[in-house]
């Protein structure tokens, strides 16, 4: 959710800072205040093109900072909060205490642009990939989200819940697999000389890692071993030296164990209670030494003698070393090698029984990749029908009603030839109307298409939650009736998203949740010098009487008379009774 929007030298604006608050908020105010320009900086704060025209006139730059409120998405789909949390983590942003990020936008009179998400620099595309899940920025000339196919596409699988996500996921499972087995068999038929050759060499490596069996950590063993053999003698002449000091020779030396262990006995039984603890540290030093000739004694007996393990240790050592200078830098490089070996020589088997395996293999996942297409084009079509049911009297209501929408789910090649990661169809909406059946964005003018967009997210709006969407005029070129209408359906739409929507008509302000107005002075350095400007000092929420004053401007001017602030609060009062009452009959 967007909880505030600061904009310095962007058009028209000098400096303004919009709060805005969960539900519907509109923005309203008088040609040139700036309304537009609010969206303009939202659309660059969405990762929009940075044009340094729209930098105020005599200023630097233009910065758009928006807050993010990202505590309050737990509405939001799933795979997008992951989508989220995993780019705040590769950008290694942290979210503030309140659990919000800010994203801003920075573009220079000069055309350079820079973008920066929660303190740290990124680039524009990162916003862009920030903002897709909770920002959305709906005008009159901003409609390529709906008329890209692949989002006309996504937006009839939304539609579909449950159904279609399954019914699309164990599509591409299966095309997935279908693709790596063709590759392969493609692989194999077309460089089968080449294949045959690698598996040869493949085979000779195997072959002689194999004949040695090398271990993992052997060489260090070896090293070892080498060092005990070739340092054999002098090792157990100092062994033997300390053996025979610890548990004598049995003729002439006293054992020191034996000695300790005397005096401790002798320490122990003076009766003196001073020297007891003397007696107990003796004794444990006995025991230490004792433990000491015993694994003196093990190791003189492991200790090899015969010179021949040396000569079998040094060659062993050679072999793997010759094995190292091939396959890796030591044993463990050459054991990965050969595994990795084993795995691509099952994929380059260019033998008659294993092609034929393959062939049979990607056979029989066409088959399955094609009966699951058709679920997947079920699926769809029966989501199609039932949003363009939808979207249909949704229009009816939008000063619309002589169209209707119209979901094409139509095959996009004959068999697998058109197969994508997406499904075997092409997806599109067009608009059924005086002209005919026309793809959308080829028949509807500028605020059609903003009411169809707005028909479609009211709709779609009863399967998911969460994220803030923007609308430009979407009620250009409607009035009476149909305004109504849009505002009920603003309203209806903020219940499970935050909707910010500039408006010039009354009627749809009247629905707002949060009423902010854009307002607009007379420079006064513009004015001495007799040239014409403005300056934004800031954006107002206003409530109240304050609120019905700027309802009754909106009905043509009429804030100064008795009758247009009644006209006004009655058209408040009326709004506001319909959304209470829309929220209990929910």
């Amino acid at each position: 959710m967007l909880t505030e929007l600061r904009i310095s030298g962007l058009g028209v604006i000098d400096e303004a800072v919009a709060d805005f608050s969960p539900g519907l908020s509109v923005l309203t105010g008088e040609t040139g205040a700036g309304k537009t320009m609010v969206v303009t900086g939202l659309r660059l704060l969405a990762g929009g093109r940075a044009d340094p025209g729209r930098v105020r006139r005599g200023a630097e730059k233009a910065v758009v900072e928006g807050r993010f409120d990202l505590s309050a998405t737990a509405t939001m789909d799933p795979a997008d909060r992951r989508h989220l949390d995993d780019l705040l983590e590769d950008t290694d942003v942290d979210l503030d205490e309140d659990g919000s990020v800010i994203a801003a936008r920075r573009v220079g009179a000069d055309g350079r642009s820079r973008a920066r998400l929660g303190g740290r620099s990124v680039p524009a595309g990162t916003l862009a990939r920030f903002c897709a899940p909770v920002l959305a920025v709906h005008g009159q000339n901003d409609q390529l989200r709906l008329l890209r196919p692949d989002r006309q596409r996504d937006a009839v699988d939304a539609h579909g819940g449950d159904e279609a996500r399954a019914a699309l996921e164990a599509y591409r499972e299966t095309y997935r697999r279908w693709r790596d087995a063709e590759r392969s068999l493609a692989e194999r038929t077309g460089r089968a000389r080449e294949l045959a050759r690698e598996a040869d060499l493949l085979r000779m490596g195997l072959e002689e890692i194999d004949s040695l069996d090398p271990q993992p950590g052997e060489e260090a063993e070896l090293d070892a071993l080498i060092r005990r053999l070739t340092d054999s003698e002098e090792l157990r002449e100092v062994a033997g030296q300390a053996h025979e000091a610890l548990t004598g020779d049995g003729e002439t030396t006293e054992p020191m164990v034996g000695v300790l262990d005397l005096l401790r006995q002798r320490l122990a039984g003076a009766g003196d209670p001073a020297l007891e603890p003397i007696a107990t540290s003796i004794g444990q030093a006995v025991a230490a030494l004792g433990d000491a000739a015993t694994e003196l004694g093990l190791y003189l007996a492991e200790l090899p003698v015969d010179a021949a393990d040396l000569d079998s240790a040094l060659e062993r050592r050679h072999d793997l070393r010759a094995l190292t200078r091939k396959y890796g830098t030591d044993v463990d490089d050459v054991i990965a090698w050969a595994a990795r070996a084993r795995t691509r020589l099952g994929e380059v088997d260019t033998s008659d029984t294993a092609v034929a395996e393959l062939r049979a293999t990607v056979e029989r996942l066409a088959a399955e990749l094609c009966d699951r297409g058709a679920a997947l084009t079920a699926v769809r079509r029966a989501a199609g029908e039932d949003l363009a049911a939808r979207v249909t009297a949704e229009l009816a209501e939008l000063s619309m009603g002589g169209a209707r929408l119209a979901v094409r789910v139509t095959p996009s090649g004959d068999g697998l030839d058109g197969a994508t990661e997406s499904g075997l169809d092409d997806v599109e909406l067009a608009i059924d109307g005086p002209s005919g059946l026309v793809p959308l964005g080829k028949g509807a003018s500028g605020g059609e298409l903003s009411r169809v967009m707005l028909a479609l997210e009211v709709v779609l709006a009863e399967r998911s939650g969460g994220g803030t969407l923007v609308f430009d005029e979407v009620d250009a070129g409607v009035g009476g009736r149909a305004a109504l209408s849009i505002g009920k359906r603003l309203a209806r739409l903020a219940r499970t998203h935050q909707v910010i929507a500039v408006t010039h008509l009354a009627q749809v302000a009247a629905y707002a949740d949060t009423h902010l107005v854009v307002h607009k002075d007379a420079d006064p350095a513009d004015a001495d010098s007799g040239s014409s400007g403005v300056v934004v000092s800031g954006v107002t929420a206003v409530a109240d009487a304050d609120r019905v004053t700027e309802l009754a401007r909106m009905l043509a001017g009429l804030e100064d008379t008795d009758t247009g602030l009644a006209h006004a609060r009655e058209l408040l009062e009326k709004a506001q009774q319909e959304k209470s009452q829309a929220q209990v009959d929910r």
